[in-house]
This record gives structure tokens, C-alpha cells and sequence, in this order.
């Protein structure tokens, strides 16, 4: 199984941002908020974009840390994530920066995101 960072597995326009943003669709973990937004028929990656901004993470060390770590999370359970864009971004600001929890909780989200959520009743 091929176990690289693709171009292909990731989100790079602005546009494929803008639009996993407007679907409206989120888990929240305790550092990190996913937003995701089901891929078109016949596609057969999930993709990733990440977003930290500088207000929550000041020193680009540790933004880029931060964004190694979940890419790698990313990377090692690509195949058996559902087809779907996703957008991981920074909710909180971490007092210091532990890289296992931000990978336990990136992990969190993507085992959240791989189960069935029931349907609602007015849907």
C-alpha cells in the first residue's frame, strides 16, 4: 500500500476549502475541530487541508509541528477513511504544544468520523 502524502490526497484551492467550510458539517475534539464534506461520485481518496492560524499558534515551529503531526496521522489511516474532504484546524490554544495529544486527539476524530452516525428524524 502505497503510504505517501500525494498531491492528490490533498486540498490546495481555495475553492475545495471554501466548500468543505460552507457544507457545514464538524467534529470537535478537544484541540482540533474536522470539517468534512462527502467527495463526488467516482472519486476514491479523502483529502486533507489544514488550516492554524498565527492568532492561536504564534511561533511558525510550532504551527508547522502541529500540521506535521496531523498530516502523519492522516497518512497512516488514509485507506480506511471514508472518501471525504477534510479540513483539520486548531479550535483551541494549547497551553504547550504535546504532539501526543494532538495525535490522539486528530485520532479521535478520525475514528468518529469513520462510524455511522445515525440519521435524524427531520432529515
Amino acid at each position: 500500500m502505497d503510504q505517501s502524502f500525494a498531491r492528490r490526497y490533498r486540498l490546495t484551492k481555495t475553492d475545495e476549502f471554501s466548500s468543505v467550510f460552507g457544507f457545514r458539517r464538524a467534529i470537535r475534539g478537544k484541540l482540533l475541530m474536522l470539517h468534512y464534506q462527502p467527495r463526488a461520485a467516482g472519486m476514491t481518496d479523502a483529502r486533507l487541508g489544514l488550516v492554524v492560524g498565527k492568532k492561536l499558534l504564534k511561533h511558525a515551529v510550532d504551527r508547522n509541528r502541529l500540521k506535521r503531526i496531523v498530516r502523519e496521522q492522516f497518512r497512516l489511516r488514509r485507506a480506511s477513511l471514508p472518501v471525504m474532504d477534510i479540513v483539520v484546524r486548531l479550535a483551541v490554544k494549547p497551553a504547550p504544544l504535546d504532539g501526543k495529544q494532538i495525535a490522539d486527539d486528530i485520532v479521535m476524530l478520525f475514528d468518529k468520523l469513520q462510524r455511522p452516525r445515525p440519521k435524524r428524524e427531520n432529515e
